[in-house]
């Protein structure tokens, strides 16, 4: 079975409204909340129930499998209200492998190096025409770089802002 790697976190009795009201607003539009089992990575502690926010098919947001290569160009030139989708990705990329010898995420993984293979050959202010149609797409759909829908960057099925009742950061899989 596939894992998806992650880190949950335990959130203050008091400030679980408050994180709640954040990510709701920061995840929404693309993402539905769902109660998942999160099993940390320390296979003799049990798995704690989390809420995660999961981009499904049946979200008006979800574009479905995309070009990979056609998706790093998108990335590369978007930026959403928390500033460019590439560095978001390969922060990402970056935050998966610091979570153990088997977090990597190989869809990440590839994007994130076509990104780099990307922004190598091309510098910021010459974009190609193929790069051109799939920001004027973007533009088009409303997700391009005046912040539109997809501020950031998420496999398929994605999970993000683990809210769980451990008692310090676990990392693991759900």
């Amino acid at each position: 079975a596939d894992r998806v790697w992650g880190a949950a976190y335990r959130i203050e009795a008091s400030k679980v409204a408050e994180v709640q009201e954040y990510l709701d607003i920061r995840e929404i539009n693309g993402y539905s909340i769902q109660y998942t089992p999160f099993w940390p990575s320390d296979r003799d502690l049990p798995s704690i129930k989390c809420l995660v926010y999961i981009g499904l098919p049946d979200n008006p947001q979800f574009m479905g499998p995309q070009d990979p290569q056609a998706l790093a160009m998108h990335i590369n030139h978007s930026r959403g209200p928390s500033g460019e989708n590439a560095e978001y990705l390969l922060m990402l990329e970056q935050a998966l492998k610091g979570l153990g010898k088997e977090s990597g995420d190989e869809h990440v993984q590839d994007l994130a190096d076509r990104v780099r293979m990307i922004q190598a050959r091309t510098p910021k202010e010459k974009v190609s025409i193929t790069e051109n149609a799939v920001v004027a797409e973007a533009q088009r759909t409303g997700s391009g770089r005046d912040g539109g829908h997809q501020e950031e960057v998420e496999d398929q099925y994605s999970k993000k802002a683990f809210i769980g009742s451990s008692p310090t950061q676990k990392h693991g899989t759900n």
